[in-house]
């Protein structure tokens, strides 16, 4: 069952996603994604989200996300799996990996300027209004201790 009581179905492989959400000061990095893009637009998200690639783990495809979009290099181990969202909207469906970063070499900065058009630092118990569904509903849930969730429809 999933958080409405239906239940999450997958067909074929999932597609993978990762998740980082960059913590400065008690804050979480933030990033807004463009008006114009077909997905999501003008909501904010995790400081870093990316697909998986064909060969990537998903801690691998976490550090090079963020050397892409936020243009910081972080080692694995500083990397903190928290949550996982097993979703199944889509035509694979999708499973979402977020993690904490504490720590990073760099200034984190919107090297991606085509996809998100502002990046900021929140309170992570008062995130913005528009933010992306699953990844709102995934933050209440890593306040909460929780490291696993579902999803369908």
């Amino acid at each position: 069952m999933n958080e409405s009581g239906g239940e999450a179905r997958l067909s074929g492989e999932a597609a993978l996603s990762v998740q980082v959400f960059p913590v400065r000061e008690g804050r979480i990095l933030l990033t807004r994604r463009g008006p114009d893009l077909p997905y999501a637009p003008g909501l904010w998200h995790a400081g870093v989200a990316g697909k998986v690639e064909p060969g990537e783990d998903v801690v691998t495809a976490a550090l090079r996300e963020s050397a892409e979009e936020l243009g910081i290099e972080v080692s694995a181990d500083d990397l903190r799996f928290v949550h996982v969202v097993h979703d199944g909207r889509g035509p694979r469906g999708w499973v979402h990996f977020f993690f904490l970063c504490h720590e990073w070499t760099g200034v984190p900065r919107n090297r991606e300027p085509h996809k998100h058009d502002e990046i900021r630092w929140w309170s992570p118990d008062e995130p913005p209004v528009d933010m992306v569904d699953y990844c709102a509903a995934a933050l209440r849930r890593i306040l909460a201790g929780e490291v696993f969730s579902r999803r369908s429809g």
